[in-house]
């Protein structure tokens, strides 16, 4: 006697879905690697990973690709499923698109504060918007939803670090180290993440281990995430009170992805300092960044200084997550920062004096 589980329809699916994912990587270039201007007599270089240029816009989509091919292979998304995702916004935009190349339905399960810009970019890709109002609501609604449409919670936040394949595969730690490759300091003193999942600081963590790299891990955590002060006093299960304003990074919990083993050092970041820092970098940019870019520009603006009052060159790496169109009504907005309280003056203060000495008085 046998049973087979599987028929040759669905098999069938499977091999178009996974051919579905592989040419939309196939299309697209790797993103760029960006000098941030420093005085070039500091002996310290920045580089921002341009993360924005994906075709959804963000850091996201690699992650995106890699949960869908994930879950295809493990035979948990087949033909007519419906996704559900728990998500800020970034993730979301970038799941809507795969399952819209695939006929999926999808439900991006969020905060009611999620800017409308990104709510407008997943409607867009032909997803449905299902608001919560307390942040830590996201996880039981979203297997609520599953269970009720008989659908696949795809769960960024515990399939992370394991959907991701840390030791190369054209993944975000490769292509950092490989476009560094011809830069006067090729191997970084420091890579400067933020966590949201923890995907991202677990993939690169591992794979500077795995091929033998001195550079250090440095992950950012802004206000109101309890990222850091888990991380800080071995507390795992430590569990905040209220979500990040800073969308797609800090947590009101410790995700199943965050591997703080891998984290050489963290920064606390204020919301105010990761806002000043995006209004600041503007101008040297020419162009609007968003919110966690501000944070990761602060941490990495940090260690330079760091670098600089110990006499020591070399480089730094963080990413540019996406781009600041989608945070006109919030993080650029002062009315906004008047309501949410947030005063960016001390802050900008700090990187005036930064940017004209090296100087960190943060």
């Amino acid at each position: 006697m046998h049973v087979d589980r599987c028929c040759e329809h669905t098999r069938d699916w499977v091999t178009e879905a996974v051919r579905i994912i592989d040419a939309d990587a196939n299309r697209s270039a790797d993103t760029h690697l960006l000098p941030y201007p420093l005085p070039p007599e500091w002996g310290i270089d920045l580089y921002l990973k341009d993360e924005s240029t994906h075709p959804t816009g963000s850091l996201k989509h690699r992650l995106a690709r890699s949960l869908f091919l994930y879950a295809i292979c493990n035979g948990w998304v087949t033909e007519g499923t419906p996704v559900i995702e728990a998500s800020s916004g970034s993730t979301a935009v970038s799941e809507a698109y795969f399952a819209r190349l695939l006929g999926l339905p999808f439900i991006a399960v969020m905060p009611r504060s999620t800017s409308q810009e990104k709510i407008a970019l997943i409607e867009r890709q032909g997803g449905r918007c299902h608001f919560v109002d307390q942040a830590g609501a996201l996880y039981e609604e979203s297997h609520r939803l599953a269970a009720e449409l008989g659908g696949h919670f795809m769960d960024q936040f515990t399939h992370a670090e394991r959907a991701t394949d840390w030791r190369g595969n054209n993944n975000i730690a490769e292509s950092i180290f490989e476009q560094m490759s011809l830069e006067r300091f090729p191997v970084p003193e420091w890579v400067v993440v933020g966590a949201g999942t923890g995907g991202t600081s677990a993939t690169i963590g591992r794979f500077v281990r795995y091929r033998r790299l001195r550079s250090r891990l440095a992950v950012v955590d802004p206000e109101f995430s309890v990222f850091f002060d888990a991380w800080r006093d071995t507390l795992p299960g430590l569990v905040g009170e209220r979500g990040s304003r800073i969308e797609g990074i800090g947590r009101p919990r410790v995700e199943p992805s965050f591997v703080g083993q891998v984290i050489d050092r963290m920064i606390k970041v204020p919301d105010a300092a990761s806002i000043a820092a995006i209004r600041y970098a503007e101008n040297l940019l020419g162009r609007r960044v968003g919110g966690s870019t501000g944070t990761n520009l602060w941490g990495a603006f940090q260690l330079i200084a760091t670098m600089r009052a110990e006499g020591r060159q070399g480089s730094v790496v963080t990413l540019l997550c996406d781009g600041g169109e989608r945070y006109a009504n919030t993080y650029y907005d002062d009315s906004w920062l008047e309501r949410e309280n947030i005063d960016i003056t001390a802050a900008t203060r700090v990187l005036e004096k930064f940017h004209d000495s090296g100087e960190w008085t943060g």
